[in-house]
């Protein structure tokens, strides 16, 4: 659209992510869910990130490190979320400036620290996560920079950030500011265990709110309460015209007009790290969504993204998907 000023603006928890290599063995002795996203208070942060000394820093966030790959085809992303006054919210406000994002959403002064990931991966690339939110938590309709909202093409809205029913509302404030101004609104869904916490609330907000949903296997037969995959898709299609159901390996099923399509996934020499695929394939599919491509090139977008990012440590690309995007011959 023209009178647009954002391709993307994503609205999600803002996070710095402490990501380590482990073995099995600690998994078992710290008590950690494997594969799994565990809420932990600032206390059991501390003990798990004084627990390893080889870990990689880097500011995170599903919804932020979706908007970091959009940033990295070259679309025009913006960011909301809310970092408190301290020292990991610069480094958080300094990542997104270096990557050409606007982040201009007020800190909180008085309250938890920023919010953080300790993210621990094993041998076989699984990735654990043990989330402190912090100041993210307090995000509320307030938060919303309505202005910033409007002038997006599409919302992005993260599925982690529903745990507080402040951000709930700001879920529904924003995507009723974006739905007036003629503009599409998209959800990801997160995480399996944060869609049997909310299930209600999310199919609410699908149906009611929401354009585009992104998802995978897991969290779609938990949101319908299946272990039928095929079902599960012949029930989403009643609920919404476009989503993306990521299946790792087996790529992923596009819903559009027409039957759902199955697309591969990108080939990978060796599978590092499996944090931030998901977001960086919504990060492809939406860039390509944003560009009026077919669907089925934004979904192999979004697996170039999410090649890239599970081939090395870090939810954000290193190789700049732009290029990855001309080395596929996709011009946009």
């Amino acid at each position: 659209m023209s009178d647009t000023e954002f391709d993307v603006v994503g609205l999600g928890n803002a996070i710095v992510d402490v990501i380590a290599p482990v073995e099995e063995t600690f998994l078992t002795e710290y008590e950690i869910r494997k594969e799994g996203m565990t809420l932990v208070d600032e206390p059991r942060a501390d003990e798990l990130t004084r627990a390893v000394s080889n870990a990689h820093q880097t500011s995170g966030g599903s919804g932020a490190n979706t908007i970091a790959g959009l940033a990295s085809f070259g679309a025009r992303a913006g960011y909301i979320g809310k970092v408190a006054d301290d020292a990991l919210g610069q480094v958080f406000r300094k990542d997104m400036s270096d990557s050409g994002i606007p982040f201009t959403t007020s800190p909180l002064v008085d309250g938890p620290a920023t919010a953080r990931s300790i993210i621990f991966v094993t041998p076989d690339g699984a990735r654990s996560m043990n989330t402190f939110l912090g100041a993210s938590v307090m995000f509320s309709p307030e938060d919303v920079q309505e202005d910033m909202v409007r002038k997006a093409s599409i919302l992005y809205l993260e599925g982690y950030l529903f745990d507080q029913e402040p951000a709930k509302a700001a879920f529904v404030h924003a995507s009723e500011i974006s739905k007036a101004a003629g503009r599409r609104v998209a959800l990801t869904l997160s995480d399996s265990f944060c869609v049997e916490r909310h299930r209600d609330s999310f199919l609410h907000l699908i149906r009611n709110h929401v354009d585009i949903l992104f998802a995978n296997e897991d969290e779609l037969l938990f949101l319908y309460e299946t272990e039928d995959f095929d079902d599960a898709v012949s029930r989403l299609r009643g609920d919404i015209a476009l989503a993306a159901v990521t299946r790792s390996e087996k790529g992923s099923v596009v819903i559009g007009d027409g039957d759902p399509v199955s697309v591969a996934a990108e080939p990978v020499d060796k599978v590092v790290d499996t944090t931030g695929a998901g977001d960086q394939y919504a990060a492809g599919f939406l860039f390509g969504l944003s560009k009026g491509l077919p669907l089925t090139i934004c979904a192999k977008l979004g697996h170039i993204a999410a090649a890239e990012v599970i081939s090395h440590y870090g939810p954000r690309p290193e190789t700049p998907y732009a290029e990855l995007a001309r080395k596929a011959a996709i011009s946009v």
